[in-house]
């Protein structure tokens, strides 16, 4: 799943490596991972030198300003580099950081499957337990805000909403705001017959979390995922700041090419899961969410498929392109989406874009993150890297597109 720029903002869509990165060739035996990690390492010879020339040319193709990436087999690092520039006279490091988007959705999905695994919850809980003055949430669960499936219109598509955003990008929405506009609208269809991406699902899957466990959602996420899977790049911002190093993002979507780095996210997704991130925790992630590391068997099923294989259709109130048919080969998840033998999630928005695809059958996790030049055309940038990527190391598991 996807998002685009305001405005027609299609889906924004974003999942963790397995296993421990292993301590790249060069690193002392007594250096933190995460040092060793972010140092640029690039074999000379063998997949990673494919992979380089993948990312090098898709970067000349796409006028792209920077390409970060890392790939990992079995836990073990085959290439992290970063190509290109983060701003003029400021070359591109593996050790910048940058949104990760809705990667803190599949963030939320895992939290909520391990409070059903330790038996605090159900996924068929209707919201209204913890959410009593969610107008319907007797008739909507937790699986149904984890999986979108609620029929709640997606603010983000609202009349509006789009320009709005544009008109002052620095603006900080409140939760209440946000989930206003979705409910100012009628749904889309009844609980749980249908499917189409909203941003609300996960803005109130994140207060429900919060009123289960009695805990600020920001500490949840970090005790339940982001420390587990040892993701310590990786936090929650009450402010459009990006920790240093900063990789700088810029965009032509208001008709000038300018920056966009510290364009406000608070539109995003849940207060608490708006985050920051490097491309070492993004690799990461992608094998530790993607594998279901921190999951019961059961969960793990549910984490790839909550029941949205077989819903999508277009209705009278939802278009083609918003309820978008869910099949075994592309769905979405309980937070990820599932792409083939792939599972993922891949934000776009302000002028960033990034990926994060983990491969369980050959344990294969890829993370991408890029920026725009000036003349780089319409679309996602980074996914299309990661599908090029899994092409050439995967050949038998292509990357489907979906959304």
């Amino acid at each position: 799943m996807r998002s685009s720029r305001p405005g027609t903002l299609p889906l924004l869509a974003a999942v963790t490596a397995l296993l421990a990165l292993a301590v790249p060739a060069g690193a002392t035996a007594g250096e933190p991972r995460h040092r060793a990690c972010v140092r640029s390492q690039v074999p000379q010879e063998g997949p990673a030198r494919e992979v380089l020339r993948i990312a090098e040319a898709a970067k000349a193709e796409m006028g792209l300003n920077s390409v970060i990436l890392r790939v990992s087999r079995d836990g073990r690092e085959l290439v992290t580099t970063a190509l290109g520039k983060s701003m003029t006279g400021v070359p591109a490091e593996p050790a910048m950081h940058f949104r990760n988007g809705n990667v803190a959705i599949s963030y939320l999905g895992t939290a909520l499957l391990r409070l059903v695994d330790e038996g605090a919850v159900s996924l068929d809980d209707p919201v209204s337990t913890w959410l009593p003055d969610l107008p319907g949430g007797e008739r909507i669960t937790l699986r149904m805000l984890g999986s979108s499936t609620s029929g709640l219109v997606d603010y983000v598509t609202s009349p509006g909403f789009g320009e709005g955003l544009y008109a002052d990008p620095f603006r900080q929405w409140t939760a209440d705001e946000l989930i206003g506009v979705t409910l100012a609208q009628h749904p889309w269809y009844q609980p749980g017959t249908n499917w189409n991406y909203s941003h609300a699902n996960f803005v109130l899957l994140g207060a429900a979390l919060e009123r289960i466990t009695r805990t600020p959602l920001e500490r949840l996420l970090r005790e339940k995922v982001l420390d587990p899977l040892g993701l310590a790049e990786t936090r929650n911002g009450s402010t459009p700041e990006i920790p240093a190093p900063v990789l700088h993002a810029f965009t032509a979507e208001r008709g000038t090419y300018e920056e966009s780095t510290f364009w406000n996210p608070s539109w995003t997704t849940a207060p608490g899961a708006v985050q920051t991130t490097d491309i070492c925790d993004l690799a990461r992630s992608a094998g530790g969410i993607g594998g279901g590391e921190l999951l019961s068997e059961a969960s793990r099923r549910e984490l790839l498929n909550p029941g949205t294989v077989g819903l999508g259709h277009e209705t009278e109130r939802c278009p083609a392109h918003v309820c978008l048919p869910q099949t075994e080969a592309t769905h979405y998840g309980m937070g990820v989406v599932v792409l083939g033998d792939w599972v993922s999630q891949h934000p776009l928005f302000y002028g960033y874009t990034a990926s994060q695809a983990h491969l369980p059958c050959e344990r294969l996790s890829i993370a991408v993150t890029t920026t725009k030049g000036p003349g780089t055309p319409d679309g996602h940038t980074a996914q299309t890297i990661t599908q090029r990527i899994a092409a050439a190391l995967a050949p038998d598991h292509p990357i489907p597109d979906f959304g």
